[in-house]
């Protein structure tokens, strides 16, 4: 079957040498370093099954059509083999045995593997169980491995599960039973290796010349086709949301992966054991000198010691190789890219084939995509790479073969040190996320240990707190997800149908008809988007669903914001995200507790009930018993009631926890490991109120007491309908807008103010305000007219602005006044900088991109870089908003640390602040404390001293007045955070 089907594709370009297209475990030992490979091969028989495929190798497709004896063929997902994902990979490390090399293969086991046994020794002198993270110390250090082998190990494992596949497929015929998108991963690699294995002989004899002809050769073949094929396919989950990926990102990070990857292996063979052989002078090899020794042994006893982050540390002085860079990234990206879509081939599933030849075609095509520029006149072209219909839905059908790196860690992060040093074990970790930025990067770089020690304690004490999956509302999710999708805010996880072409001549029909397939095409490239997306969440959490507990290292952006370092299942996600994770620890509720998780149901349903008081929330939650324990009871079978709430499976597990305490004997003794949320209202305007001691301002935002919740897109929505109200009392023919007033009034409600108003403190324009109330205008069908919409949105917009600026004028003051110290400065081409309140320097990144055109064997890509010039208007409009970005950040971390000693769980989602229920009184009082410690410093006078010393020759406009409002008089107001 296979030769015929190579027969179908055979092209001179993909003929291999048979060195190239033959796999055995002697050159697998000679080529590759893996801790496994003494388990790799026990017997000829099984030496024998390695041959490849024929026809396979040469085509990487796999045909879906029936063998000689009726079984279907690759593509087709009858109950599936579970083949585990990369980093839940259980026959890698599922026990301690397991992580451990054989002992007939010491020689080869680096010093990891080695600390093994000192560490178990150690184990039998202790008599005292050591708590590490929450865990015994034995148990630590198993994790510890586990973790070790997950970030240095991934595309090893990954490569080492294909060989082994092929193997299984030629003796035992597993493959009918992959699933789809596995074994699209299977047919590729093999003949992309091969490729791979072949440009990197030629590259060694000095055949290639090309320009990334230097880092072609320094990873093994296999493992470079399996970085290629995850990334790509990674890229195309997340994407554009249409199944492509531009060719210079996708070559900048394949290129970026390459890299790492050959750091961490070089670090691996440093500190590697030197066998007896390697040193000795008579088999032709260099000695290994005095120092080297001495190094190695270093190494070796702080390995021991698990002191790794020095390891790092003298390894980083050892490698003087400079950095590839990104000219070198594109160039090996593309590279690969090209060999993978000359390799890369695809077939229909077999009950899709009809009785013609085999539908057998490229799974990736290169081409060229036009936008036009809306902004400006004229139109732009760049390169993309596109993916196959069936390869795109074989991305959302499932995640779990793909291997997602910076996972959630099994272990606490190392603490943070400095700007490298800190967080993953091995994987390259900074604690800033600088994009390029240079100046940003010397500036951390520059400053002392000491201005840092506050953000770094926040982030180890963020990075510290420990998570597990809530099964039961995962397993609720998966149900959901596996019959289609369409609940609870997921995606239906099917395209919506094309319209059928109008079988007539009529130019107005047929416009009509292509105007809605470009809104089916665009709603299908949407869902396209969130189904990968989905399924990217899920992949981690079925992966860490059996862990008792991990942990999320934490980093900063450029303005001091922390944010959790894994890019998919993390508690700044979406309801899916913060519905599956809970504590790890699980604490009593406790009277306090009880009340706040009745609070914390009502916040979550939301739909209003969460502007009512505390009581009036207590009682919502005390008058739907019914509904909450038919939703813990039968999720999907019952009424559904949890559905109905704004987040719905964060109500779903609050529901779980509440039943179960309420029907406990003992509902206070009931152990919780719900976090809590305690979120600011409109928190941006909280912090202007504060900086300009605004009275007016505070009681908008609830800085002072109040019986309820002040509700701050109320008060602006009431004050827009005031001004109506009067205007639509004029004569229309004075006043044009005494018509557009009469138009709207039934139209004003909170609704059609809060992004107005949310996005004030980001310095929302009157056209960016004009555009946010056109769009809830036309959700509500309110206005036919298109030419009247437009009007009435013009009209709306300087209403709401004008009520804003009468309600937060000392607000309007403060970022007119940061506004034009950074114009000040911006215009003598400096970019701002401050440092924040806890001392950590900040350095506007906007400077105006050069073009910089590299040639690949794919197509020219143009790159862009920084030039020495800022940008003016965007260092002056970014400023305040970035400015009180990097405040919250402060209160965060401050409360995160204080917490911390105080012995609190905490978590932080920017201006949402998480503690367990019974813990909740306890943060409120801190969160507010440190709030006024926040802002008794003289914030803008400090900011103002900083840019008057560092831009000594530049004059800066006078501080704005402020008001007399008392700051203390947070500590007694309830809802300030609610």
């Amino acid at each position: 079957m296979w030769r015929n089907l190579a027969k179908h594709v055979y092209t001179r370009r993909l003929q291999l040498s048979s060195q190239h297209s033959s796999f055995s475990p002697s050159n697998c030992t000679s080529r590759f370093y893996f801790p496994d490979k003494a388990r790799a091969l026990e017997s000829q028989d099984h030496v024998n099954s390695l041959r490849p495929v024929a026809g396979l190798r040469r085509i990487g497709v796999l045909s879906s059509q029936k063998d000689e004896l009726g079984r279907p063929g690759f593509g087709v997902t009858k109950t599936p083999v579970n083949f585990f994902g990369l980093f839940g990979y259980q026959k890698g490390y599922a026990s301690a045995a397991e992580a451990i090399a054989s002992e007939e293969d010491m020689s080869g086991v680096d010093e990891v593997q080695e600390l093994v046994e000192e560490v178990n020794k150690g184990d039998k002198l202790e008599k005292q169980p050591k708590l590490i993270g929450g865990v015994a110390q034995g148990k630590h250090n198993v994790l510890r491995r586990r973790q070790i082998k997950m970030e240095t190990e991934a595309w090893e494992e990954a490569a080492k599960e294909y060989r082994e596949l092929l193997s299984d497929m030629c003796e035992q015929k597993l493959a009918p039973n992959l699933p789809y998108i596995k074994s699209l991963f299977l047919g590729w690699f093999e003949p992309l290796r091969d490729v791979i294995a072949a440009e990197q002989d030629l590259c060694k004899q000095g055949k290639n010349r090309a320009a990334y002809a230097p880092y072609f050769d320094h990873l093994p073949a296999d493992m470079m086709a399996v970085i290629t094929m995850h990334k790509l396919m990674g890229l195309l989950m997340t994407g554009e949301g249409n199944g492509s990926a531009r060719v210079v990102q996708a070559a900048c990070h394949i290129g970026e992966a390459i890299e790492h990857e050959v750091r961490i292996q070089r670090f691996m063979e440093k500190t590697k054991k030197k066998s007896a052989s390697s040193n000795n002078p008579d088999d032709g090899s260099n000695p290994v000198t005095k120092e080297q020794e001495k190094l190695r042994k270093k190494v070796s006893m702080l390995m021991k010691k698990q002191k790794l982050q020095q390891v790092r540390q003298i390894v980083k002085r050892q490698d003087d190789s400079k950095p590839w860079g990104q000219d070198a990234h594109v160039k090996v990206g593309s590279r690969l890219i090209e060999l993978l879509i000359e390799t890369a081939y695809i077939q229909p599933p077999a009950d899709q084939l009809g009785d013609g030849p085999p539908d057998i075609r490229p799974a990736f095509v290169h081409t060229l995509k036009t936008v036009i520029k809306e902004t400006q006149k004229g139109t732009r072209r760049y390169g993309v790479i596109e993916c196959d219909p069936l390869v795109r839905k074989g991305l959302e059908k499932t995640a779990r073969h793909m291997v997602i790196p910076y996972m959630p860690m099994l272990v606490p992060p190392l603490n943070w040190t400095g700007y490298d040093k800190g967080a993953y074990l091995f994987l390259p970790s900074y604690v800033m996320r600088i994009h390029g930025a240079r100046q940003q990067r010397e500036a951390i770089k520059r400053a002392p240990r000491k201005a840092l020690e506050p953000a770094f304690e926040a982030l180890n004490t963020l990075g510290n707190t420990k998570w597990r999956i809530n099964k039961r509302v995962l397993g609720v999710i998966d149900r959901i997800w596996a019959s289609g999708g369409r609940l609870a805010d997921l995606v239906d996880r099917e395209d919506v149908p094309l319209p059928e072409e109008p079988d007539t001549e009529d130019e107005a029909e047929i416009r009509k008809w292509k105007w809605k397939v470009r809104a089916v095409k665009k709603e299908n490239s949407e869902r396209h988007s969130q189904r990968c997306d989905i399924e990217l969440k899920l992949a981690v959490a079925r992966k860490m669903k059996d862990e008792d507990g991990f942990f999320y290292p934490h980093n900063l952006d450029f303005r001091g914001r922390a944010y959790p370092m894994h890019p998919y299942l993390n508690h700044l996600g979406s309801d899916l995200c913060r519905g599956i994770l809970e504590f790890a620890e699980g604490r009593p509720l406790g009277k306090s507790g009880l009340r706040w998780l009745k609070i914390h149901l009502a916040n979550v349903y939301a739909g209003g009930v969460d502007k009512l008081s505390y009581e009036g929330r207590v009682a919502f939650t005390e008058n739907h018993l019914e509904d909450i324990f038919d939703s813990a009871d039968r999720p999907l079978e019952g009424r559904r009631w949890w559905l109905s709430a704004e987040d719905p499976f964060q109500c779903l597990a609050t529901c779980i926890n509440l039943s179960e305490a309420l029907r406990s004997a003992s509902p206070e003794t009931t152990i919780s490991h719900m976090p809590v949320h305690q979120d600011g209202s409109c928190n941006g305007l909280q912090h202007y109120a504060a900086l300009g001691r605004d009275k007016l301002g505070a009681a908008a935002v609830n800085l002072v007491a109040g019986e309820k919740p002040a509700d701050v897109y109320s008060g602006i929505a009431a004050r827009v309908l005031d001004i109506m109200r009067r205007d639509a009392q004029k004569d229309p023919a004075t006043e044009p807008n005494a018509l557009r007033a009469r138009l709207l009034i039934s139209q004003v409600d909170r609704k059609l103010v809060k992004q107005t108003v949310m996005t004030s403190v980001y310095g929302v324009t009157y056209i960016g305000a004009r555009d946010q109330i056109k769009r809830r205008l036309k959700e509500r069908c309110a206005i036919a007219d298109e030419g009247e919409l437009f009007s009435a949105s013009c009209y709306a917009a300087k209403t709401t602005l004008t009520a804003l600026g009468e309600m937060f004028e000392a607000a309007r003051s403060i970022m007119s006044w940061l506004g034009d110290c950074a114009k000040v400065i911006a215009s003598e081409n400096h970019p701002v900088r401050w440092n924040t309140p806890l001392g950590l320097p900040v350095v506007q990144p906007y400077r105006k991109l050069g073009r910089h055109l590299i040639k690949t064997s794919l197509q020219v890509l143009s790159l862009q870089r920084e030039t020495d010039k800022v940008m003016v208007k965007r260092q002056r409009t970014a400023f305040p908003p970035n400015f009180v970005h990097s405040l919250d950040g402060s209160h965060m971390m401050m409360t995160a640390v204080a917490c911390q000693k105080a012995g609190l769980n905490f978590a932080g989602v920017h201006d949402s602040y998480w503690t367990h229920a019974c813990d909740v009184d306890e943060m409120n009082r801190i969160l507010r404390e440190k709030f006024v410690e926040l802002y008794e410093t003289p914030i803008l006078e400090n900011l103002l001293e900083g840019f008057q010393k560092s831009f000594p020759t530049l004059n800066f406009p006078p501080l704005p007045e402020r008001g007399d409002f008392d700051l203390r008089e947070v500590l007694e107001s309830p809802y300030f955070f609610n």
